[in-house]
């Protein structure tokens, strides 16, 4: 996902100017998909701050969502973070972002290993 000079690229220095955000995306990326009231917790953050930032981060692709089913039957959410890389250039008085999350990253590495094996 690139971004160049746009409103995108605003959008995204805006989410990450925000402190919970910060805090929720890197709790996230820690040990493993986290519930919302395990990030409220790690990040000393009410849950209705954790869902609002959470919705941000999935809106941008930041995060995902994976649902679990327990031993009981119900039902819930489970969050990890999906940015890999953030790469910021400044080229000719412009600003440049690219955000690179875990999917790209495992295309980009079935693409050079089909490459490899001669599967264009």
């Amino acid at each position: 996902m690139q971004h160049g000079g746009s409103s995108d690229s605003a959008e995204i220095f805006q989410i990450l100017a925000d402190e919970y955000t910060r805090k929720i995306l890197l709790a996230a990326d820690r040990d493993g998909p986290k519930t919302a009231k395990t990030l409220s917790e790690e990040c000393d953050a009410s849950l209705t701050t954790v869902y609002r930032r959470v919705s941000t981060l999935q809106e941008h692709d930041l995060l995902e969502e994976r649902r679990t089913i327990d031993s009981d039957g119900s039902h819930r959410s489970e969050f990890q973070t999906a940015l890999e890389e953030l790469h910021v250039d400044i080229t000719d008085g412009q600003l440049s972002l690219t955000v690179e999350t875990r999917d790209e990253l495992a295309d980009n590495f079935t693409s050079l290993w089909s490459g490899l094996r001669g599967e264009d």
